[in-house]
């Protein structure tokens, strides 16, 4: 695989070794401190008992938080809550273990999932537009030039490790950005990673078709963007019009069918597995779609889940559209949105500062040495037609259910909030909150994911943001009779509560993962504890509000969806001047819910305004206002 001379951006900059971490100079800059990340603890149970119960008592009456208070007083005072406590310790200090959770998580989270990928697992990205409006041809070309020269950094192990205030994150995941892919097995699904250089190709979907491009040419030079771009005009014009039966549909299925229709796909010709290889080794996915969407709605759904047909949806996809908008489909079951995020700010951002090796300009004879995109057909048989045809059936089916609403909210941003030195994250979940009490009457059931990257093979915990003081804050901002000055009060101390909840799921103390790892300790035949059959367990860990906060000026949206059939998913970004939303639901009420956030996210901002000019009232001349 060659190297190109790219832009390198400041995150790539050599910088001082963190205290109490070791340097391994075999593992390359970007796992040098891999082996020396501490190891995920297990956090002491009594901590996690408090914390439970100071979580669900906002969803439960008290004479059901009473009855769940004691059935956790005796698991924590039991010989089992102990024994199980002791195991997972055990565990998590077995130095062949480097850390306790990733296992068990991958495979119940991720692999273990039989459901679609496709609306329940991938999550998407927006671009930012070029603004020099490229095509279609053209855009691919420069973003494939972007993500050669990431991967450049990615597999020579160039690349610095990312850090959070000066701790280095975990790196392993980063494996599984290129040339990677996850396959249907029964009972549970696998990964597998290629040789870039044995794979040094990618292929591109169009009209349900695959063509396979080399990256470099026959003496081994890195193919240019124009020399790319010649070679997407051909694949476009080798598609033709005629769309083709859509093998890659059969992605969107679930696991278990998709399982049984690969071994039969395989079993039509011997030749289909060199054509499934082909696009399971490459080096991305290009979707180049045949629409042009233009509103928030229509691009961000076009990168969920497009059309299910044009697709491979076991593999991280770039896609691109005939109007030159782009965005990215990511396969989740390997890693998490932090390394893709990352990926994509370097691309995106050394393209639009023109600051990425692009090669020479296209010319008449650009290409024209080039061997030929190589189309990737597959025999079909009547069993293999039949499975396509259902998986069509049950994708149409399964997100037609589904509705999705954006709110690009411009009422102001983090720099706004900011003013009132507050957390604008802590801030945006509070909006959220207020808006599901104003639908619903109650707090939400709420996921807010932390990562977990400063601990070896670190992935995420949950941040359970509703809680006592933010269902406090959100019935007063309800209530006529409170005054303003009340409101901003309990405002901030459910803002600090917020805070210390996320500080708790960073550091690997937070109520889930630990009480998931407990359970998993159980012995064949050992009775599962009260505390995990009690009502109050499956309805506050039932996430009605999956959120997760991703803020960067290189993404013009990004989404997911629901994880409970009743709920929602609410991803969001936080700009300087304003936030977005983006809303997926089984139709439950989606635009009500954007409506609901507008109206809140706005009443909130009075309100704090109002307290302000309150307390600047109230204060004696000369003296300072907190705001």
């Amino acid at each position: 695989m060659s190297k190109s001379r790219t832009f390198k951006s400041s995150a790539l900059r050599k910088e001082e070794v963190p205290r109490g971490y070791a340097i391994d100079p075999s593992a390359g800059k970007m796992l040098r401190f891999e082996a020396s990340l501490p190891r995920l603890p297990v956090p002491p149970l009594s901590s996690t008992a408090a914390k439970y119960l100071e979580t669900i008592k906002p969803h439960l009456t008290p004479e059901e938080f009473s009855k769940t208070a004691m059935i956790v007083k005796n698991f924590v005072e039991s010989g089992q809550g102990k024994e199980l406590q002791k195991r997972l310790e055990t565990r998590a200090a077995d130095s062949n273990i480097k850390n306790w959770l990733a296992d068990w998580w991958n495979e119940t989270a991720y692999m273990g999932y039989r459901d679609p990928v496709v609306v329940y697992v991938s999550y998407f990205y927006v671009h930012q537009d070029d603004l020099r409006k490229p095509g279609q041809a053209k855009r691919a070309a420069q973003l494939l030039k972007g993500f050669l020269a990431f991967r450049s950094f990615v597999e020579s192990k160039e690349l610095e490790p990312e850090k959070v205030k000066g701790t280095p994150l975990a790196m392993a995941s980063y494996k599984w950005l290129f040339h990677a892919c996850r396959y249907p097995v029964k009972p549970t699904d696998t990964a597998h990673k290629f040789d870039p250089a044995k794979h040094n190709h990618v292929v591109f979907v169009r009209k349900n078709k695959f063509f396979q491009v080399p990256l470099v040419t026959r003496d081994g030079r890195e193919l240019t963007a124009a020399e790319l771009e010649v070679q997407i005009d051909r694949v476009i014009a080798m598609a033709g019009e005629t769309k083709g039966v859509p093998v890659g549909a059969l992605t969107s299925e679930n696991r278990d069918i998709w399982a049984d229709a690969r071994e039969a796909l395989l079993r039509a010709s011997p030749s289909n597995a060199a054509a499934l290889q082909a696009i399971e080794s490459a080096m991305v996915i290009v979707c180049l779609d045949d629409t042009k969407p233009v509103t928030r709605e229509d691009i961000s759904w076009s990168c969920w889940v497009g059309d299910g047909k044009n697709r491979f949806y076991d593999k991280h996809q770039v896609i691109v559209f005939e109007n030159g908008k782009s965005g990215f489909l990511g396969e989740h079951s390997c890693m998490d949105g932090t390394p893709t995020l990352r990926m994509t700010e370097f691309v995106i951002g050394a393209l639009a500062q023109g600051k990425l090796d692009l090669g020479a300009p296209r010319s008449a004879d650009t290409g024209s040495t080039l061997e030929p995109p190589r189309e990737l057909t597959f025999v079909l048989d009547t069993v293999s037609r039949e499975a396509i045809a259902r998986a069509e059936e049950h994708f149409d089916t399964l997100v037609g259910a589904h509705d999705m609403e954006v709110l690009h909210y411009e009422g102001y941003g983090k720099e706004y909030i900011k003013k009132f030195k507050t957390s604008p994250d802590a801030w945006a979940q509070l909006v959220k909150q207020l808006a599901f009490h104003k639908m619903f009457g109650r707090p939400g059931v709420c996921y807010e994911s932390a990562q977990t990257r400063k601990y070896q093979l670190g992935r995420t915990e949950v941040i359970r943001a509703a809680s006592n003081e933010s269902k406090a804050w959100a019935e007063a901002m309800l209530d006529p009779e409170t005054t303003v000055a009340q409101r901003a009060d309990l405002f901030r101390k459910a803002m600090a509560r917020h805070l210390q909840y996320a500080a708790w799921a960073a550091d690997g103390q937070g109520v889930d993962r630990h009480l998931f790892g407990l359970k998993k300790m159980l012995q064949e035949g050992e009775p599962t504890p009260e505390i995990y059959t009690d009502p109050a367990y499956s309805r506050t860990n039932h996430w009605e509000l999956s959120t997760s906060n991703l803020s960067s000026p290189c993404l013009d949206g990004w989404g997911y969806g629901e994880v409970v059939p009743d709920g929602y998913g609410l991803s969001y970004t936080i700009g300087d001047e304003y936030i977005r939303w983006t809303i997926t639901s089984l139709k439950r009420g989606t635009k009500e819910f954007k409506h609901y956030l507008a109206e809140a996210a706005t009443e909130t901002r009075e309100m704090m305004e109002q307290a302000v000019k309150e307390r600047a009232a109230n204060a004696s001349q000369g003296g300072k206002v907190r705001l």
